[in-house]
């Protein structure tokens, strides 16, 4: 037993190191990016399913409320969030419609949209990134090895090399927590230097 625990936790280190090595400057962007999209009175629209779910939902809540620094609030929507929106769109249209209709709704011009699937082929998220596309959100994919179809409609792709799904997990919440982070600092810089 203690041997499957060391290498879980070697697994996920080693997994995490080489996805930093491989993505620190798209993650420099997109941290722009959010951060420029906030200054702009954008907001940040997160969505997946299980796991990635709840890391949508866990990413938000880090901008609306706080990460590291005391600021204001930064507008960050979770679509997998509110049960009686998401049961009335799956049971009167289609689960596939439950991220997409939501993304009709919200998104304007100038948001961004995190796209989370560690397959990269969840029908409701693929649809959700369309109309993204069509309302010119900027798109972020975070997704696994295999994610290939999502990463290929996004403007900015973190493919975490897995196929492990825990392992894939634990990168997207480190990314997430990183980009919170990076967001802040470029934002609470820019406010003290006004």
């Amino acid at each position: 037993m203690r041997e499957k625990i060391l290498n879980a936790f070697e697994e996920s280190a080693t997994v995490k190191q080489q996805f930093v090595r491989e993505n620190i400057d798209t993650i420099i962007d997109v941290s722009r990016l959010i951060a420029d999209c906030f200054s702009k009175g954008g907001k940040l629209l997160l969505f997946g399913n299980g796991g990635s779910s709840s890391d949508a939902s866990h990413i938000a809540g880090e901008f609306v409320n706080r990460f590291t620094k005391d600021r204001p609030p930064f507008p960050a929507i979770a679509l997998n969030t509110d049960v009686a929106v998401l049961t009335s769109i799956a049971n009167d249209y289609d689960f596939s419609e439950v991220f997409a209709r939501q993304m009709k709704a919200f998104a304007h011009e100038g948001d961004v949209a995190i796209a989370i699937s560690t397959s990269g082929n969840s029908p409701n998220v693929l649809k959700a990134v369309e109309v993204a596309k069509k309302k010119k959100v900027k798109t972020i994919a975070f997704t696994g090895a295999k994610g290939d179809k999502l990463a290929s409609m996004t403007d900015y792709v973190f493919a975490v090399q897995s196929t492990a799904t825990p392992r894939i997990q634990e990168t997207h919440i480190t990314l997430g927590h990183v980009i919170c982070q990076m967001v802040e600092e470029i934002l609470f810089e820019s406010h003290r230097k006004k």
